[in-house]
C-alpha cells in the first residue's frame, strides 16, 4: 500500500509540474511553447484557389500539387508570415473527375489585397549564370553606396545597378524551357557512388539550345537555379551539355533530391490557379471565439465534477482530480507537439472531456455492483476496475476508429476535430484506468469500515455492510 501511495503522490507531483510547464510558458512571450492558434481563433485570411490540372498529365498531378503547395509556403514565409498553413484538397465532381484547390491560411494577415499578392499566380524558374569579377564590384558598390545614403532619407528606393543581384545574371532560359525533372539514382563511375541519389533534366529542344550555349560559356563556373528570386542549386557545369539533358549531382538524400525535383517541377510543369473565395477572420472575432472555447471548458469540466461528487462521492471527487490531470496532460500535449487550436479542435477537446468522465461512470457503477454483491472494498475497486475495462477498450477504440476516418478523408476543419478527439480519447483511457485507480487505492487502502463503503457508494445507496443482500 505504501507503493501506491508514493505513486500517487509522484502523480500528483507530475500534474503540478506539467501545470506550471504550461503556465510560464505561456506567460513567456517569447517561448517556443506557445498555443498555436488556428486562423478562426487569431484572425488572419483564409483563401481558396482553383488549380487548373487540365494540362497535367494524371500520373504527374500529386506531384505537382505537392510542388505547387512548396513554392506558396516558400513564397509566404519570404514575407514573414507566422505559421502560414497551406493545404491540398480534392472534390470528385460526378464523373467530370476531381477537382483540385489549394486553400491557404496565413494567421495575423487581415488585408486580403496584401495575401492575394503574397500568393501571386505561377511559381518563376530561373537559370543564372556568374556575374564577371567586374561587374560583381561595381554592383556591390552601388548597393553599399545605397545603404549610406538610406540612413539619412529613408524615402529613398534602390535603382540601376543597386537593384541588381551582384552574383549571377539573369539568362533567357527558364521553366518554361524545361520540360522534366526526375529523381534517379547513380549506377556509379567517375565521382559517384553506385545509389547515389542524382537529379535528371530534360530541356526540350529550344531550351536545349539554350542551355547547350549557357554550359558552354561557363564551363567550371556556377548555373545557379532560382524559384520565385530565391536560389534553390547552384551547381557547376563539368562541361558542354549538347543533348538537353543534364544531371546535378551532390551529397544529396533521397529527400533532398526528391525536393529539388518538386520545385523544379514546379516552375517547369506550372499549375495554373485562381481565387475563387477568400475570408477574413478580424482580431477581435478570433479573440471571442477563443474566450467562448474556454468559458465552455470551464462551465462543462465543473458541473461535471459536481455531478460525478454529488452522485459518486469520494471516488467523483479523485475522478474530478483525475480529470484535471487528463486536462494539464493534453494541454502539455498540444503545446509540445505542437497542435494548432480551432475552433473545432476545442469541440473535439471538450467532447474527449465527456468520454473520460463516461470511463470512470462505467468504473463506478461496476463497483458500486461489486459492493452490492458482498464484495469487501478492496475487492470490489479491483473487479470493478477489471469489469468495466473491456466496455471501456470497446467504445473507446470505436471512437478512436472514428476520429481516424474524419482525419484521413476530412477537410482541415474536421482534422482539427478529429486530431484533438482522438488524441483525448486515448489520454482518457491512460487517467480512466490508471490515475483514477491509483487515487482509489491510494484512499480506501484495505479498510472495510461502514463510513468508507458509503463513501465509496453511489446515489442513494448507503455501502453499510448490514444493508448488503448477499447472493449465493
Amino acid at each position: 500500500m505504501l507503493k501506491v501511495r508514493i505513486g500517487a503522490i509522484i502523480m500528483l507531483a507530475l500534474g503540478v509540474l506539467l501545470g506550471y510547464f504550461i503556465y510560464t510558458s505561456q506567460m513567456n512571450q517569447e517561448s517556443k511553447h506557445q498555443f498555436r492558434m488556428g486562423l478562426d481563433l487569431s484572425g488572419g485570411s483564409y483563401l481558396v484557389y482553383h488549380a487548373d490540372t487540365s494540362a497535367v498529365a494524371n500520373a504527374d498531378i500529386k506531384s505537382s500539387m505537392e510542388a505547387l503547395r512548396d513554392v506558396i509556403e516558400r513564397r509566404v514565409n519570404l514575407f514573414g508570415v507566422s505559421e502560414p498553413n497551406v493545404q491540398i484538397e480534392s472534390t470528385t465532381l460526378g464523373g467530370e473527375g476531381k477537382e483540385y484547390r489549394l486553400v491557404v491560411e496565413l494567421p495575423g494577415i487581415t488585408d486580403l489585397q496584401k495575401a492575394v499578392a503574397m500568393i501571386g499566380q505561377t511559381p518563376l524558374l530561373e537559370f543564372k549564370t556568374e556575374r564577371s569579377y567586374e561587374e560583381r564590384e561595381k554592383i556591390i558598390s552601388a548597393i553599399d553606396d545605397f545603404k549610406e545614403r538610406f540612413k539619412n532619407d529613408q524615402t529613398l528606393r534602390p535603382k540601376g545597378l543597386a537593384t541588381q543581384d551582384p552574383n549571377y545574371v539573369d539568362t533567357k532560359l527558364t521553366g518554361r524551357y524545361l520540360s522534366k525533372a526526375t529523381l534517379q539514382f547513380s549506377q556509379g563511375g567517375g565521382t559517384q557512388l553506385a545509389g547515389e541519389p542524382i537529379v535528371s533534366l530534360e530541356f526540350n529542344s529550344e531550351g536545349g539550345k539554350l542551355f547547350k550555349e549557357l554550359t558552354k560559356e561557363n564551363i567550371g563556373k556556377t548555373i545557379a537555379i532560382y524559384l520565385d528570386g530565391a536560389p534553390i542549386s547552384t551547381p557547376v557545369v563539368q562541361q558542354e551539355i549538347t543533348d538537353g539533358n543534364a544531371i546535378i549531382t551532390g551529397e544529396f538524400t533521397p529527400e533532398e533530391a526528391k525536393q529539388l525535383v518538386g520545385r523544379l517541377n514546379s516552375g517547369a510543369l506550372p499549375v495554373p490557379i485562381s481565387l475563387i473565395s477568400t475570408n477574413t477572420v478580424g482580431p477581435s472575432l478570433g479573440a471571442d471565439a477563443v474566450n467562448a472555447g474556454i468559458n465552455a471548458t470551464i462551465f462543462g469540466f465543473v458541473f461535471v465534477v459536481l455531478f460525478l461528487i454529488i452522485w459518486y462521492r469520494l471516488p467523483g471527487l479523485l475522478s474530478g482530480i483525475a480529470l484535471i490531470i487528463y486536462g494539464v496532460i493534453m494541454l502539455a500535449l498540444f503545446k509540445l507537439i505542437p497542435v494548432t487550436l480551432s475552433a473545432s479542435g476545442i469541440a473535439g477537446f471538450i467532447i474527449s472531456l465527456g468520454i473520460a468522465v463516461d470511463a470512470n461512470v462505467l468504473i463506478f457503477e461496476r463497483m458500486k455492483e461489486e459492493m452490492i454483491n458482498g464484495r469487501t472494498l478492496y475487492d470490489a475497486i479491483h473487479d470493478g476496475f477489471d469489469r468495466a475495462w473491456l466496455s471501456i477498450r470497446d467504445s473507446n477504440i470505436s471512437s478512436i476508429i472514428s476520429g481516424v476516418v474524419l482525419f484521413w478523408f476530412g477537410s482541415s476543419l474536421i482534422k482539427g476535430f478529429a486530431l484533438t478527439f482522438s488524441l483525448g480519447v486515448i489520454v482518457s483511457m491512460f487517467t480512466a484506468i490508471t490515475v483514477s485507480r491509483l487515487f482509489l487505492y491510494c484512499v480506501s487502502g484495505r479498510s472495510n469500515s461502514n463510513i468508507l463503503r458509503f463513501l465509496y457508494s453511489a446515489g442513494f445507496a448507503s455501502g453499510k455492510k448490514d444493508d448488503v443482500t448477499q447472493i449465493s
